[in-house]
């Protein structure tokens, strides 16, 4: 019995705004301990027998910044397939099956989102063998957590007959799927202890998947089919092709066929669990002082407490709070009730509306290359603090608008400017005239990090010509 790990990394993590952005969602940010969520979901399967290399599935923007966590836990994954568009979980696992069913054995395909929090591996690693049972006779299964409070951002699952176990976690056929509910729903629902919560987990063999596709959703199965077989390798990505997969309808697994077919099962997931989907949901997780506060960061409190106060570049302090969430960034502060912070994704939403920046990208960025940072901007010069990993380089490029000036504060520098080639040493510097064609590569064993001055009369990161580049991007994507 193979089983092939399938980690859904595609999600935006809106309701954890400002931390969570459009270009750095919560899957690939440290919120409860030294790994991010996304490389602790591949851990919790290190010590799964069976276990196939993952198929990873993200969206395309985010591709260097996945690739790069997998290689900081030496995970080497059977694919990483680029979705060129959001369409929900119903296409993204029809990909996968598409995928693995071209191995010789039909294997179990084990979906976990990239962004779950579970502290009792082996719990959890017990449930997936029950499930894991189920599936091997055909079964398509999603996994349930028995609910503790009447919670109204998920979803739940009513269950149906009670399956004969005779060891391990319980299970259940599948009554039906209900969407998230009003809270006075959510307590009938904890009530009467008909109802789990939705993990958005599943498992089922790739060939049963795909068939019940082709019977509930057979338009979204044939624009995969046509997407994967219309893709091409890129570096050590899977792009789909982008016009087959824009055809296909957008729908979560759920709708598509766990909701029509009859051969959905339940299993109790025997372990805790968290999607970390809000801030209440982050203190609920975190490690509480004696005031019953959850505290990262340089924050200063007076008569506080039952609330969550991060802090991601100063001092944050606050006197008289009970029950608030005081969440600081480099360029955003947000404060809410710890009863009202569902409301946050209508905050985004208008935010988007008015075109704010500070939903897109932090004021630091990733790059394939390393990082950059703004630290100061006004008309006509842009100061940036960037760093370069060892062996690492920007594209050969050149800028209609704007002259820049490096200075090396650490490590070691290879400009290439124009028809000359030449190294920088801490403390040097050179100038970048308008319009010359040049490149930043680090040559060394430690970081890179220089200080970049910008000048000229437009200074947006659109103003790249890329002439080269090692990491396949192209011009008019991402910038340096």
């Amino acid at each position: 019995m193979v089983i092939t790990p399938v980690i859904l990394a595609g999600g935006s993590g809106t309701r954890l705004w400002p931390l969570s952005r459009n270009l750095y969602p919560k899957q690939f940010m440290q919120l409860v301990d030294q790994h991010t969520l996304l490389q602790s979901t591949l851990q919790r399967l290190d010590d799964m027998q069976d276990a196939a290399a993952p198929i990873v599935l993200c969206n395309d923007a985010h591709r260097f910044i996945l690739a790069e966590q997998l290689r900081q836990i030496d995970v080497r994954p059977k694919a990483i397939v680029l979705e060129p568009a959001g369409r929900n979980t119903a296409p993204a696992l029809a990909v996968a099956a598409l995928m693995a069913a071209a191995q010789p054995e039909d294997p179990i395909l084990l979906a976990l989102p990239a962004d779950h929090h579970i502290r009792d591996t082996r719990g959890f690693l017990a449930t997936v063998r029950q499930g894991a049972r189920y599936a091997e006779q055909g079964y398509l299964v999603t996994f349930g957590i028995e609910p503790d409070a009447p919670e109204t951002g998920y979803g739940y699952i009513r269950k149906g007959t009670a399956l004969a176990v005779s060891e391990g976690p319980a299970a259940w056929a599948i009554d039906r799927f209900v969407e998230k509910p009003e809270l006075d729903t959510a307590r009938q629902y904890v009530a009467s202890g008909q109802y789990c919560w939705n993990s958005g987990m599943f498992m089922f063999k790739a060939g049963k998947l795909l068939k019940e596709m082709e019977q509930h959703v057979p338009a979204i199965v044939a624009a995969c089919r046509d997407a994967v077989a219309r893709g091409h390798s890129d570096l050590d990505f899977f792009r789909l092709d982008k016009a087959a997969f824009s055809r296909c309808p957008s729908d979560s697994i759920d709708y598509a066929v766990m909701e029509k077919t009859g051969a959905g099962v339940m299993v109790s997931l025997a372990s805790d669990w968290s999607d970390l989907g809000s801030w209440e949901a982050l203190w609920q997780a975190g490690e509480k002082d004696a005031q019953r506060n959850v505290v990262h960061g340089d924050v200063c409190l007076q008569d506080v407490h039952d609330s969550f106060v991060h802090s991601s570049s100063r001092l944050v302090t606050a006197v008289g709070l009970n029950h608030h969430v005081v969440v600081e960034t480099k360029d955003a502060v947000f404060v809410a009730p710890r009863d009202q912070v569902q409301q946050v994704k209508a905050l985004v939403d208008r935010l988007k509306r008015d075109n704010r920046p500070e939903t897109v990208n932090h004021k630091k960025v990733y790059r394939p290359w390393g990082a950059y940072e703004d630290m100061d901007v006004a008309e006509r010069f842009l100061v940036k603090r960037i760093t370069v990993k060892p062996k690492a380089m920007l594209s050969t490029q050149k800028h209609f608008h704007r002259a820049e000036h490096w200075v090396v504060v650490k490590g070691t520098a290879l400009v290439t400017r124009g028809d000359e080639q030449f190294i920088l040493k801490e403390d040097e510097s050179t100038y970048i005239p308008l319009g010359i064609v040049h490149r930043l590569e680090n040559p060394g064993k430690i970081p890179l990090e220089l200080v970049e001055i910008q000048s000229g009369s437009y200074l947006a990161e659109d103003d790249v010509v890329r002439l080269d580049d090692v990491y396949g991007r192209h011009d008019g994507e991402e910038g340096d």
